[in-house]
């Protein structure tokens, strides 16, 4: 049974949910999907990699989903020669106090925008890792917690292009999900023309929710209630890659609990407190297709990995309907079709 406050919450998370969206897509045209699994990795305490070629506005998305939150807010221009310190931040001698003193890095922000991540060399793409999974980052042996809510939302182009560096699989496997925006409709580029002719919509925005009603959000979706027949299906689905021809890597346990987490968040945005295998199956692609490696053959007969986890979803049963609390799904309306790594005791916060 539902409480009141379980749904006051949820009817908060979707009239917030609503003014961030209609604040983003005033500056992205024609693209809800995108917007949307934006939103989704955002309350799921995610992070999210757009992967587009130049132009497209990757970069304009992560700035527009940045500027409708009252956050603090830290932009990474990834280059070649960028180096680890500059992310994470450096501990610099005192000469008054004959002590070193910890200088944060640009990581520490409650939404870091990693422009181009794989221009940068692995090394410093590792430089990432402890902070987007364990929300905390460990300087000379002290450890210092990150802000809440924290999310990377990172850009980069194809690996194909001149002068990228393909992210390692450690680092593609700690982003919740991937999105690729591609191009526009012409009524879409048309309506683009009018609003960025002649300046920046960017520079008009403003802060539509605030960072602690972020967090008050995730918090709710937390409470969205997952049978035991759901999550049984999101185990088949990502247990299926492991063991598929056309695959070398499947996914990992990671994408198995980030695939829960992003189903809890869409069934919240759609104001239902518990989850459906149709929030699974609309996000697979998205969270587990990146993750993914196919086998040479695979490739010599160009087939994705998005490909292949459509056809995985297609294949894999899809639990039937029950009362709650017997294993099945919980009975629905018509309706259109663990944790993450905490800081470690005496992290200290800045």
């Amino acid at each position: 049974m539902t409480t009141y406050d379980e749904r006051a919450s949820l009817s908060d998370l979707t009239t917030t949910a609503e003014r961030i969206r209609r604040s983003v897509e005033s500056v992205i045209e024609g693209k809800p999907e995108v917007v949307r699994l934006s939103l989704t990795v955002l309350l799921a305490e995610g992070h999210l990699l757009i992967e587009d070629v130049p132009g497209v506005g990757k970069t304009m998305l992560a700035k527009a989903l940045a500027r409708s939150i009252d956050c603090s807010v830290r932009r990474i221009q990834f280059t070649p020669d960028l180096l680890p310190s500059d992310i994470t931040g450096v501990s610099i001698f005192d000469q008054q106090r004959k002590e070193f003193e910890f200088k944060p890095g640009a990581i520490f922000a409650q939404i870091v925008i990693g422009d181009e991540i794989n221009r940068a060399s692995p090394k410093t793409q590792s430089a990432l890792l402890e902070s987007m999974e364990e929300r905390q980052v460990t300087i000379d042996g002290e450890s210092y917690e990150l802000p809440d809510p924290f999310m990377v939302v990172a850009t980069q182009n194809p690996v194909e292009m001149e002068g990228t560096y393909p992210l390692p699989e450690a680092q593609r496997d700690r982003f919740m999900a991937r999105v690729s925006i591609g191009y526009p409709s012409p009524q879409a580029e048309l309506q683009m023309l009018d609003v960025h002719g002649g300046v920046s919509p960017l520079d008009d925005m403003q802060p539509v929710a605030h960072a602690h009603e972020i967090v008050k959000l995730v918090e709710a979706v937390r409470s969205v209630h997952v049978a035991e027949a759901v999550r049984r299906y999101a185990v088949d689905l990502v247990a299926a890659t492991r063991n598929h021809p056309d695959l070398r890597l499947g996914a990992s346990p990671r994408a198995t609990l980030h695939l829960l987490r992003a189903a809890k968040a869409s069934a919240a945005l759609a104001g239902r407190d518990f989850a459906l295998p149709d929030d699974v199956q609309s996000l697979a692609v998205a969270v587990l297709a990146h993750r993914l490696l196919p086998t040479a053959q695979a490739q010599l007969n160009r087939r994705t990995s998005e490909q292949v986890v459509t056809d995985i979803v297609q294949r894999t049963p899809v639990p039937t309907s029950g009362p709650r609390g017997t294993g099945g799904m919980p009975p629905m309306p018509p309706m259109p079709p663990a944790d993450y790594g905490r800081p470690q005791p005496g992290a200290r916060r800045l």
